[in-house]
Order: C-alpha cells, then sequence, then structure tokens
C-alpha cells in the first residue's frame, strides 16, 4: 500500500508519512507482530495525514476525514479507522494499531528536536519491549503540550489518558 490516490499532501508531509511508515515497520519487524498485523499498521500508517494539507481549517479535523474517506474507498477495518481518525488525540478504545500509529506520528526520526523531545529517538527504540510504558510517556508529553498551548482537552483525550493510568473515563 501507499497513499491513496485522494490524499493531499505535501512533499514535507509525504517525507513524514515515509517515515511514520518505516517506524512501524521496523517495530511490527522487532516485535514479531503477523503479517496481517503488520499489514494494518501499514495501512493506518499510509493513511493518517493523507488529508493533513488539505484546506480543512480545523487541524484535528484531517484524521476523522481521511477516515472517513478511507471507509468510504473500502477499508472496513475498525482499528485501522479509529487509529487513523484518533491518531492526533489518543482513543481509548484503540487496539494496537492506533496506539503504535500513535506512537510512530509521535516519535518520528525527523520531529524538530526541543528539550522536551530530544530524547524522541531513545523513546523509539524502546517501544518494541516497553509499549505500554512509552505510550504514557508520549501521551503525558502530548498532553501537556495541549495545556501548555490552551487548547482544550477533547474528551477522547481525557478518556484515553484514564486508560493508560487504570482509572475510569469521565
Amino acid at each position: 500500500m501507499s497513499l491513496p490516490a485522494w490524499a493531499e499532501v505535501s512533499p514535507a508531509r509525504r517525507a513524514h508519512i515515509d517515515r511514520v511508515v518505516a517506524l512501524l515497520d521496523q517495530w511490527a519487524t522487532a516485535m514479531h507482530v503477523s503479517p496481517q498485523e503488520r499489514e494494518r499498521w501499514l495501512r493506518a500508517g499510509w493513511l493518517h495525514d493523507a488529508l493533513r494539507d488539505a484546506p480543512l481549517g480545523d487541524p484535528l479535523a484531517h484524521g476523522p476525514l481521511a477516515a472517513a474517506r478511507a471507509a468510504t474507498d473500502g477499508e472496513t477495518d475498525r482499528g485501522v479507522l479509529d487509529a487513523v481518525r484518533y491518531h492526533t488525540v489518543g482513543f481509548a478504545g484503540w487496539d494496537e494499531v492506533g496506539r503504535m500509529l500513535y506512537l510512530a506520528d509521535f516519535l518520528e526520526p525527523a520531529r524538530k528536536p526541543t528539550a522536551a523531545t530530544a530524547d524522541h529517538t531513545q523513546l523509539a527504540q524502546r517501544v518494541p519491549k516497553e509499549r505500554a510504558a512509552v505510550l504514557r510517556e508520549v501521551a503525558r508529553r502530548r498532553i501537556e503540550w495541549m495545556l501548555r498551548s490552551a487548547w482544550m482537552l477533547p474528551d477522547e483525550t481525557v478518556g484515553f489518558w484514564n486508560s493508560l493510568v487504570g482509572r475510569p473515563g469521565r
């Protein structure tokens, strides 16, 4: 699989998607996932930012719109669709494909390093053996960024965090 024909991505976005897919593929190999599960991860990777550069207005709309478009084009795997739909905010109902896409989107190697993200490479290397711990750390960092940016926390984000720390959702 590769980007769908309906994708609207800049060359820089295409490079990001390529790196996310490569990281998902690397983790699938290291974690010895089945070929079917690997394929699910890669489909989600190709689809997640397929409409990121479309003129949508709301930066969080690209995931839900890409999931809807993928469903229209025949994607029937609920896990892949939920991974794409919620990849920017998190989702308590995810299966592995959603969790892995959330990690890869944040940890792909070309993310602009800052003091808070300087250890992305180390976190990415830990994923195959310590996925749950790294997932909590990535979610914490993403939520902290949202709070610093004075963004409202979507209900999905709150539910996702609570599912990671073992507390019931809202």
